[in-house]
């Protein structure tokens, strides 16, 4: 088994680099479900993270990428198959396709559901969802 990195996985979905684009095809072209390649859930973030910041695309067409690598049988995504994380990956997918909190903030806050606690923030957004609450105002010194 290999471990695909965050740059492998953008060169093999954009082929935005004409020399690493067809170097991470041909990294992928050997990926088998019998030799199978491994992403981990913090690749998985950056995957959506690259594009959405060096590309400015919409979220749905982001997500489309990622979204096909849960799907292949070729690659496996960390605890995608796991009682509780089960499509943790997919999930935050789906809802940061819909806008709202990103893609990183999705995945902290199923972690969360999954590990049956409460996730607190300071932040606004994220702590509009279920599960999330605001943390109380930072007092001063006095």
């Amino acid at each position: 088994m290999i471990a695909l990195d965050t740059t492998v996985l953008v060169r093999f979905l954009t082929l935005d680099d004409p020399v690493r684009g067809p170097l991470a095809r041909a990294v992928l072209a050997g990926v088998t479900v019998a030799e199978q390649a491994f992403a981990a859930r913090e690749v998985m973030v950056e995957v959506v993270w690259v594009p959405e910041r060096a590309c400015g695309l919409d979220r749905r067409r982001i997500a489309e990428a990622p979204t096909g690598l849960l799907e292949a049988e070729e690659v496996q995504v960390e605890a995608a198959d796991r009682v509780g994380a089960a499509d943790r990956v997919g999930a935050a997918l789906a809802r940061y396709a819909m806008g709202g909190p990103g893609f990183a903030d999705q995945m902290i806050r199923l972690a969360a559901r999954d590990a049956g606690a409460v996730l607190m923030t300071f932040d606004r957004q994220l702590a509009g969802m279920p599960g999330v609450v605001e943390a109380g105002a930072v007092q001063g010194d006095g």
